[in-house]
């Protein structure tokens, strides 16, 4: 067994969640990989596997695997948070529960709660007492856990409101495969990084159409307009949206078949219903729960967001995936340049 450094815990034992504990244990760190699934624990410890969400990896001998999630905390300072954001409740009600000591809770889920509209580090917070909260981190970027755990080179952002922590997360994954930069704008980072979702969505739909590259294209320009409208107005800087967690995350998760939203959007252009593309992928497409929270995120600060729309009425009202792109293709014609003014202005960067 070779020399490491101190345990993390791995909340969430996904494709990502196991990726990112495989980055920690090239960084000579002891993982503590959580899972609810007895055998799926059972099967990283005995045959240093994880079939199911990345076949054909073997994981490092650093990573344990744990079905106590309070085992898996024990005198740990620093927990990674890798579950869907529809368990994110949940699985901080069991850390609530199970801890006693301040934590830096480093999510890196990417997705935004339906009607409550709130962002992850805004859901950690709510469910954890300050005393148990050291600080929150949002770990982003254009990173497919396919590609991580190959060791191919992956660049990604941390953010938060205590800079340190950043910082400090940053040196936990950094190596040289996996570099880390850091941004203090926790809003955009976070925003960017779910709204990509709904892109990805909509163009594995002008894919499943057949509708070629020209029309994807366009669709991650105007999708990314889009982004930087809402994020922009909930307060997020615009330059945000041109890095890692804006444009480079949009680009990786529109055009890879390692896309669960791509692939998702693209059985969906093929016809099938939304419940047929659910049961086929097996595993959670956040873009579908986002699309319903940027919706309305969209009315109530009163932003214009056509495609978001256009794929809320497939996804949620039945609308024909055809028809809805030949909608946003009728649309009264606009100046491009308009879009780029007003979310510089709203932010000011001028002065």
């Amino acid at each position: 067994m070779q020399q490491n450094k101190g345990a993390v815990a791995v909340v969430g034992a996904g494709s990502w969640g196991t990726a990112l504990a495989m980055v920690l244990a090239d960084n000579e760190y002891e993982v503590r990989l959580w899972s609810h699934n007895e055998d799926q624990v059972a099967e990283i410890n005995q045959f240093h596997t994880n079939k199911k969400y990345l076949p054909e990896i073997i994981l490092p001998e650093l990573i344990v695997g744990y079905a106590s999630l309070s085992d898996a905390l024990a005198e740990v300072n620093t927990v990674i948070l890798a579950v869907p954001t529809k368990a994110i409740r949940e699985v901080m009600g069991k850390i609530r529960n199970v801890q006693y000591s301040p934590l830096t809770i480093a999510h890196v889920s990417k997705g935004i709660e339906p009607d409550s509209l709130m962002r992850i580090t805004e859901m950690i917070k709510e469910e954890m007492p300050s005393e148990l909260l050291k600080a929150v981190v949002v770990l982003s970027g254009p990173s497919h856990a396919e590609e991580v755990s190959l060791r191919h080179p992956t660049t990604v952002t941390v953010s938060s409101e205590d800079m340190g922590a950043a910082e400090e997360i940053q040196d936990l994954f950094i190596n040289h495969n996996f570099r880390v930069y850091t941004n203090p704008d926790v809003i955009g980072v976070e925003i960017g990084g779910a709204l990509k979702n709904i892109i990805a969505l909509a163009a594995g739909i002008t894919d499943g159409l057949g509708y070629g590259d020209n029309a994807k294209a366009a669709l991650i320009t105007r999708g990314l307009a889009e982004i930087a409208r809402l994020g922009t107005k909930m307060g997020a800087n615009p330059l945000t949206f041109s890095g890692l967690t804006g444009i480079g995350d949009l680009i990786v998760t529109c055009t890879s078949v390692h896309s669960r939203n791509w692939r998702a959007g693209n059985l969906l252009g093929k016809g099938n219903t939304l419940e047929e593309v659910l049961e086929n992928m097996g595993m959670v497409v956040e873009g579908v729960r986002t699309t319903k929270a940027a919706y309305q995120l969209a009315l109530k600060y009163d932003v214009n967001m056509p495609i978001t729309m256009a794929l809320y009425d497939v996804l949620f009202k039945g609308k024909n995936a055809k028809d809805a792109v030949d909608v946003l293709m009728a649309r009264g014609r606009t100046h491009e340049m308009e879009d780029l003014v007003n979310i510089h202005d709203e932010k000011n960067i001028f002065e």
